[in-house]
Parts: structure tokens; sequence; C-alpha cells
């Protein structure tokens, strides 16, 4: 079993940055894929980043590359998503998502792969 407590979120001006964190407790010491989605108000949650927690390459959502880092501590167990040049059309619900193997390339932002989720942490940008 794998719980994830995600945190870092706030409210910030357009412009600005912050990072997400995201633990995992549980089952940690195995292979995991994970991600960042959001739900903005009235949207659908879309995918925003993944990796896997052994390393490899990432994956981002067009509209955040560039702006966005995800970043994996494997000794601290946590995720991080930094979010700099931040824009008001970011605003949104953040959750980070996992589930055991690898990503790949053709469903890492599908949200219906990931098996566990995190409650989630808002982020607010203000133009």
């Amino acid at each position: 079993q794998v719980q994830l407590v995600e945190s870092g979120g706030g409210s910030v001006q357009a412009g600005g940055s912050l990072r997400l964190s995201c633990v995992t407790h549980g089952d940690s010491d195995i292979d995991l894929c994970m991600g960042w989605f959001r739900r903005a108000p009235g949207k659908e949650r879309e995918g925003v980043a993944a990796m896997d927690t052994r390393g490899g390459g990432a994956f981002y959502a067009d509209f955040v590359k560039g702006r966005f880092t995800i970043s994996h501590d494997y000794a601290k167990n946590t995720l991080y998503l930094q979010m700099n040049s931040l824009r008001p059309e970011d605003t949104a619900m953040y959750y980070c998502a996992a589930i055991k193997g690898m990503c790949g390339a053709s469903w890492w932002s599908r949200e219906s792969d990931y098996r566990y989720w995190g409650q989630g942490t808002q982020v607010t940008v203000s133009s």
C-alpha cells in the first residue's frame, strides 16, 4: 500500500514560483511511476508531469515545458514539482499520483492508469 501526501501549495502573483512536495508513505521501496496532475475549476483533471522514482527521463505537458521541473529524492521518498513563471491559468488543485512500475510515454498523463492519489494542494496565481 502507498500513501501520498502533498504540500507546498499557496497563493502567488503571476511570474512567481512555488515548489510542491509529495511524500510517499508505506511500501515505498519499489519502483514507481509518479506524476503530478491538476484540476482547474470547471475543467477535467490533466497530467502535468511524471517520472520514474528510479531515475530516467521525465515527461511534461506542453503547457508547462520550460517552466516546471519534476524531480525525486529517493532517500526522502519525496517527489517535487518546481513551478516557475507561474500564470493565472496555472491556478488549480494539484495532485500527486503513483503506480507501480515505470512510466510510459503513451500513458503517463492518463489519470486512469494511476492507482494511488494524494488529497491535493491548492495553487492560486493572481494577475
